[in-house]
């Protein structure tokens, strides 16, 4: 990552990027398996420059945090994937070395003046910083925060429903980089109604991509945000919300969570604060007659 993210501002709050890293080279045909050849070449054409390697044929995936200052606490939605982590399944996450810990620095984040962690999920890229290996033991990274999670995909994730071959964004991340905070007792739980949260804050229910899977309205100054998670996870699907992830576990519901989600955010005219979308990772979606559309939004240097 060269510099700091750009920065936006949401009323009196501050929204800034740190990335882990970028997934490069992406086959449309394997994060889409529904997505025909020719359908691709269509919708490509709508996407921007960051979305794709300059052949235009493969996707870019960009796995990062948010940071959030507010008057009164830094909070951190989502953590990445996490160094060290076991994932013999999922190789793109296994075993990694990666500075995100510095690069949280860079950006004036000490792990230890996090006040709160908020996951959207808990699949292997969005939960794995939630720990860090110290002497051989997961001990929480943001070791002051209280981290909050969807009851939801606590009660699943932590059953032996979720553990088979169609989850493999769940598999090892409960006893790694969950249960560790919960043993420590820094762990809260936000129900699968949602709901409001620090008073500026809310929990909306966006099940589908997982089980429980929560998106985050921010409204501040009469400004919104929204922190949606994955579900979406590039802006093709802005154009498509009817097409799934390889990764989306429960189809028809994350087809209805993502037009829902897409038609508040047009409506609202909130800002968008996307988990996977490269470049800036922030932008707004309008609505006409022909569906929804895209606008990265660039924000201010941080």
């Amino acid at each position: 990552m060269g510099g700091l993210a750009p920065a936006f501002q949401v009323g009196s709050v501050t929204v800034a990027k740190v990335e882990e890293q970028l997934l490069r080279g992406i086959p449309p045909s394997f994060l889409y398996p529904g997505l025909t050849p020719e359908e691709f070449a269509i919708t490509q054409q709508a996407l921007a420059a960051s979305d794709l390697e300059p052949s235009r044929d493969a996707l870019v995936l960009s796995v990062h945090t948010w940071v959030v200052r507010t008057p009164r606490h830094l909070i951190l939605i989502d953590t990445a994937s996490g160094n060290d982590k076991e994932r013999p399944t999922n190789p793109l996450f296994h075993r990694q070395s990666l500075p995100y810990l510095e690069r949280l620095k860079e950006a004036g984040v000490d792990p230890e003046a996090v006040d709160f962690v908020f996951n959207t999920h808990l699949h292997v890229d969005h939960s794995g910083w939630n720990t860090r290996l110290l002497n051989g033991k997961w001990v929480p990274t943001f070791p002051n925060a209280r981290y909050v999670f969807p009851k939801a995909e606590r009660d699943y994730y932590s059953s032996p429903a979720s553990h088979n071959e169609a989850n493999l964004p769940s598999l090892g991340v409960y006893e790694d980089s969950v249960l560790p905070v919960i043993e420590a007792g820094l762990a809260d739980y936000i129900g699968p109604e949602g709901g409001k949260y620090l008073d500026i804050f809310e929990f909306i229910p966006t099940p589908g991509h997982s089980i429980g899977h929560m998106s985050i309205a921010l409204e501040s100054g009469g400004e919104t945000a929204i922190f949606a998670g994955d579900l979406m996870h590039t802006a093709l699907q802005v154009a498509r919300p009817d097409m799934n992830t390889v990764y989306c576990e429960f189809a028809d519901e994350a087809q209805r969570s993502r037009r829902s989600l897409l038609s508040r955010a047009a409506e609202t005219r909130a800002l968008y604060l996307a988990t996977h979308f490269p470049g800036s990772s922030a932008g707004f979606v309008t609505s006409g007659a022909d569906g929804f559309t895209w606008r990265y939004a660039q924000g201010a240097s941080s």
